[in-house]
């Protein structure tokens, strides 16, 4: 099931921007004329206990891998290569969304993104980005939220 299918078989309030094709955040804020801190990186992990797990942080910090295993309760937790994140999540890197993955994963999200009503990430291309209401990340990964960036 494609992206979009997913939002609205969920009843998910979303909008598409469409962008010129990029792979980083900070392209693809500037390319779509975003905040940066609004856009987020959707980052497929992997813990020392072999899980895959998403950790969701805004796009002009960088994620503290060590935070990530404290709260997830593993020994460490790595970035996995993004050939095995996009067979992981079902999306290109640069296209990854922050919900309706391929392998149903753990997901943690960055505290800090909580103050936003509303967040940009990858709209399942490189192409695009998708609006989405922060409490419906939060909601659909029965995500765990904590301060997992610097």
């Amino acid at each position: 099931m494609g992206l979009e299918e997913y939002l609205r078989r969920n009843g998910v309030w979303h909008r598409f921007i469409p962008k010129p094709e990029t792979v980083h955040t900070a392209d693809a804020a500037r390319a779509a004329g975003l905040q940066l801190h609004r856009v987020t990186k959707n980052l497929v992990s992997e813990t020392s206990d072999g899980e895959h797990v998403l950790l969701v942080v805004p796009g002009d910090r960088r994620v503290e891998l060590k935070a990530a295993a404290r709260v997830l309760g593993v020994r460490n937790v790595r970035l996995v290569p993004p050939d095995r994140a996009e067979a992981v999540s079902g999306y290109p890197p640069g296209g990854t969304p922050s919900v309706g993955h391929r392998t149903g994963m753990r997901v943690v999200v960055d505290e800090s993104l909580l103050g936003h009503g509303t967040l940009y990430c990858g709209g399942g291309s490189r192409d695009r980005l998708v609006e989405l209401k922060t409490e419906d990340i939060v909601r659909l990964n029965r995500a765990t939220v904590a301060k997992i960036s610097d």
